[in-house]
Formats: structure tokens, C-alpha cells, sequence
């Protein structure tokens, strides 16, 4: 069966999203962009909400932009090819390999994890991401820690009620500072 991935970057004060919502902190050096285009060759699908999607349609542009570098285009053609399923209610289409969920976040699930596709399937968002994990959804966590306190923001982690036990199975710590860690939901 497949597993359920929340992966994003958030700030040492928990926060993917600044109290301005700017996220330019998160801009990832060399090194950790490297490490991102390596996580996404093991996703099999990726779940987005529509404030996440909307961010993401950067990555839609042609990758052989002659002003993208190698990993730009490395990473704009592994995102491009990547299937999306976007969880809007405003939304009417979506551009590339994206679709809109035909129905709610649990159903979508349980029908992805029924397919005998490889790949994890990946969340992300904040706000689809609380939704999964309250519903005990998510099998693991990915997460860059940078080095920055932004004070306020959209949090990470969402206040849902429940103690989630966790077992650490990898870290990381990168020249710039960002440290990841990976954890699988202890069941």
C-alpha cells in the first residue's frame, strides 16, 4: 500500500508561511534544491490545495528556458510530469497533469492507496495537510527545518487534538543550516 507523505519547508518556529505569507526564506540553495528534485523521483502522486497549486504553476513554464539552470530544468520536467490532484472549491480547471478531486481528501486516498502505482503519494499545504492528519491519514513526514524565526504565519503542524506518536528514520543537516528530518507515524 502506498504511503502518505507531508513534505514542505517551514521555519525552526513551525511556520510554512510568514505572518505576511511570504515564504522567501524557503528559497532552497543548490544543495537542498538537489535534495528536492531526489524526494520528488519517489512520489507517485502529489495532493495540492488550491493556495499551494497556484504557487506551484511557476513550475509549469517550458523547461528548456534558456534562463533556467540545470536543476531548474531537471526539477520543471520531473514536477510537469508529475499527476496532481487539486482540492479546490473555487477552482473550475487546472493546467498540465492536474486534475481536480472528484471527491473528498479521505475517498481520494483510500482509492490512491488501492492503485498499484509506485511512489508515495505526497501532501502538500497546510490546510489539506491538517485535514489528512486528522483523519490519521498521513504515514510519514518530511520536513526542511531553515534556520530562520519568522514570528507568526500559516503553522506547519495544525492544532487538530490528537497525539501523534512519531519514529525518526532519517536526518540531515546541509551546509546552509536547513536540517531534514524524516519521520514515519508511529501506529
Amino acid at each position: 500500500m502506498r504511503n502518505v507523505t507531508y513534505s514542505l519547508a517551514v521555519s525552526l518556529d513551525g511556520y510554512i508561511m510568514g505572518p505576511d505569507g511570504g515564504f522567501d526564506w524557503a528559497r532552497p540553495d543548490e544543495e537542498v534544491f538537489r535534495f528536492c528534485i531526489d524526494e520528488i523521483r519517489g512520489i507517485g502522486i502529489h495532493l495540492l490545495g488550491r493556495r499551494l497549486y497556484e504557487t506551484m504553476l511557476y513550475w509549469e513554464i517550458d523547461d528548456q528556458d534558456p534562463s533556467l539552470d540545470d536543476a531548474e530544468r531537471e526539477w520543471t520536467t520531473l514536477w510537469k510530469a508529475l499527476p496532481r490532484v487539486v482540492f479546490s472549491r473555487t477552482l473550475a480547471t487546472v493546467q498540465g497533469h492536474a486534475r481536480l478531486a472528484a471527491g473528498g481528501l479521505v475517498q481520494e486516498i483510500e482509492r490512491l492507496r488501492a492503485e498499484p502505482q509506485a511512489g508515495d503519494i505526497a501532501i502538500g499545504g497546510a490546510a489539506l495537510a491538517a485535514e489528512a492528519a486528522a483523519s490519521d491519514l498521513i504515514d510519514g513526514y518530511r520536513i526542511r527545518v531553515y534556520p530562520v524565526l519568522v514570528g507568526g504565519g500559516t503553522p506547519f503542524f495544525a492544532q487538530h487534538g490528537q497525539r501523534v506518536d512519531l519514529e525518526l528514520l532519517e536526518t540531515r543537516t546541509f551546509r546552509s543550516g536547513v536540517v531534514f528530518l524524516h519521520h514515519r507515524v508511529v501506529r
